[in-house]
């Protein structure tokens, strides 16, 4: 795939070149000179990156909705984007980061309609249309090739895309399930052309983001067959998924991101029976079911760790007695387990706006770090 402004080749070098200073960077930020001193400002920075999704709202839509209040008012104050202004957008907002982590939802020309297609699902009962982005499509992979020129231009570099365009991981219905796995490794391949060298895809249990639980036996013992079922279609799924990018190299990852992998005993069981350098985990510092899991489950998933992580602050863990968002005790966790990949800023809600909120949330991973 060609724009016509940077030749394939060059581009791919570029890419490559920006890989292996990243590596550079996070050897150096882990070698035993470096973890006897502190690191410089550069080195932590190095290891930032940037996120959809606090500037969610800022993202130009497709339209046909009148646009919620807040949605004004952040455009109002921060002015309005597309993916293609993103880059850019990256370094002028955290300076020094050149790091980006893409979200699936905000890929695209909103004006192109040859550049999307229609997609059911459904969720707590209700099912919907929608049009998403494919990256299938001839108009998409021009738009590809063109964000990808963008990062040559401005020294940036997607290396990771949050992706929830495919569905249906986990479900019981083959079908369904083989229409996923289609769809994530269509985004494998957009990734693989922006140089990414991870891409989350949710494990997810069709319909509702609540997992089943165990239920009476007639041992006299708790017994959860249904989710034995899950588990088995997400470890077929993500097979499939780790032999594919291993193609393309790009790892697809498992994120704490509801459904199945609410549980990070779930996400180790399926990277354990996965069993392939392609699978690993993604993990985000709140998406959990409780308090406790905000820690261990990080503890738990840190030794299928290896190239990203979401660092976030979100206010549904602060109660009237402790606010349990310690940012500086999940980094410290990571700096504990060694782990020298990137941080994404994913600011999710507080007292602050998302760009506000991501900018805080940088000055306390950068502090620990």
């Amino acid at each position: 795939m060609s724009s016509g402004k940077t030749s394939d080749t060059g581009r791919r070098d570029f890419l490559k070149v920006a890989g292996a200073g990243v590596a550079a960077a996070t050897v150096l930020s882990g070698s035993a000179a470096a973890m006897s001193r502190a690191l410089t400002d550069q080195e932590k920075r190095s290891r930032i990156a940037s996120s959809c999704w606090p500037p969610r709202q800022l993202f130009k839509g497709r339209g046909g909705r009148e646009p919620r209040p807040e949605v004004v008012e952040m455009k109002k104050k921060y002015g309005e984007i597309t993916m293609l202004d993103f880059p850019q957008w990256t370094k002028d907002t955290y300076p020094g980061v050149y790091h980006m982590d893409l979200w699936s939802s905000v890929f695209g020309d909103v004006t192109d309609p040859d550049q999307y297609t229609e997609s059911t699902y459904t969720r707590n009962g209700q099912t919907r249309t929608v049009q998403r982005w494919d990256p299938s499509q001839p108009a998409s992979k021009k738009w590809i090739d063109k964000l990808a020129d963008i990062q040559v231009k401005t020294g940036t570099k997607c290396c990771h895309v949050s992706n929830n365009a495919p569905q249906y991981i986990a479900d019981p219905d083959e079908e369904k399930r083989q229409e996923g796995v289609r769809v994530a490794k269509i985004w494998m391949d957009a990734c693989s052309v922006l140089g990414a060298k991870t891409m989350r895809v949710n494990t997810g249990i069709t319909g509702t983001r609540i997992m089943p639980e165990a239920s009476a036996h007639e041992s006299g013992y708790p017994r959860n067959d249904k989710i034995v079922g899950y588990l088995d279609q997400c470890i077929k799924s993500f097979k499939e998924l780790a032999e594919y990018g291993e193609t393309v190299d790009v790892r697809i990852t498992i994120e704490n991101h509801w459904g199945l992998c609410a549980n990070p005993m779930n996400i180790k069981i399926v990277i354990d029976e996965v069993n392939h350098p392609y699978c690993e985990a993604t993990p985000d510092f709140c998406n959990w079911e409780h308090e406790y899991h905000l820690f261990h489950g990080l503890e738990i998933l840190m030794p299928y760790t290896h190239h990203h992580v979401h660092a976030k602050y979100w206010d549904r863990w602060k109660t009237p007695e402790k606010d349990w968002n310690d940012v500086a005790r999940s980094v410290r966790i990571l700096n504990a387990h060694k782990f020298k990949g990137t941080i994404a800023l994913e600011y999710e809600e507080g007292p602050w706006d998302g760009i506000e909120g991501s900018k805080r949330l940088m000055d306390d991973v950068l502090a620990a770090l």
